[in-house]
């Protein structure tokens, strides 16, 4: 089954992006990033999710995303999505469950824990437990994670990740993965390997694809 995507007006055949950053962090933990993405011509936008500590559900902070989009974008502009650990996972929640797959093209995850991290455990606020492994919450996400194969989807993380643990659950079992060996957590969204690789996923044509292709 195809969905309608909507239309770009975009002369330069660029969507705008959105940066969702991850727990305890805000916008501008995507400084250097967005300087260089609109160095390369993008137009960047970033917002603030409150609390950005775990306070409330991730859901909520979704909520919070799909808000800032329709505020902020006319409803026919398709645009792009660059997450940021928790950022990753809020950000599926808005185009899994909140409608952002009829508008979302290109979505990129820099060491999200899409199947959860053990550091969650470290803290029993509600966001916390939603990214434990095996938590209801993410085996709901990743129960209908197929469509996310809808559109471009890359997944870059470092297999040194001590936040993010086991590593690997940043990985997908589609769509592109491409690994950047930064040594720490924090340092994937200054790695000019990182940066370069969003440029290139972002630089993809749109396609798009069957619900149902594998």
């Amino acid at each position: 089954m195809e969905i309608e995507k909507p239309k770009l007006h975009n002369q330069t055949n660029q969507n705008q992006l959105v940066l969702v950053h991850g727990i305890n962090d805000t916008g501008a933990v995507f400084d250097k990033m967005a300087t260089f993405l609109r160095n390369q011509g993008w137009l960047v936008h970033t917002l603030d999710l409150v609390p950005n500590n775990g306070d409330v559900g991730l859901d909520k902070l979704a909520q919070q995303l799909g808000k800032y989009i329709a505020i902020n974008f006319p409803e026919e502009q398709a645009i792009d999505i660059i997450a940021f650990s928790m950022g990753g996972i809020v950000s599926r929640y808005y185009i899994q469950r909140l409608g952002g797959i009829k508008r979302v093209q290109r979505f990129i995850t820099i060491s999200s824990p899409h199947y959860g991290t053990v550091m969650a455990y470290a803290s029993q606020r509600p966001g916390c437990v939603q990214m434990r492994p095996d938590s209801l919450f993410l085996k709901d996400l990743n129960a209908d994670v197929n469509i996310l194969r809808q559109i471009n989807f890359t997944s870059i993380w470092t297999p040194y990740d001590l936040m993010i643990v086991p590593a690997t659950s940043s990985q997908m079992s589609f769509g592109r993965e491409v690994i950047v060996p930064a040594l720490i957590h924090p340092w994937m969204l200054t790695d000019i390997r990182t940066m370069k690789t969003v440029v290139e996923a972002l630089g993809e044509a749109f396609i798009i694809r069957n619900t149902h292709s594998s």
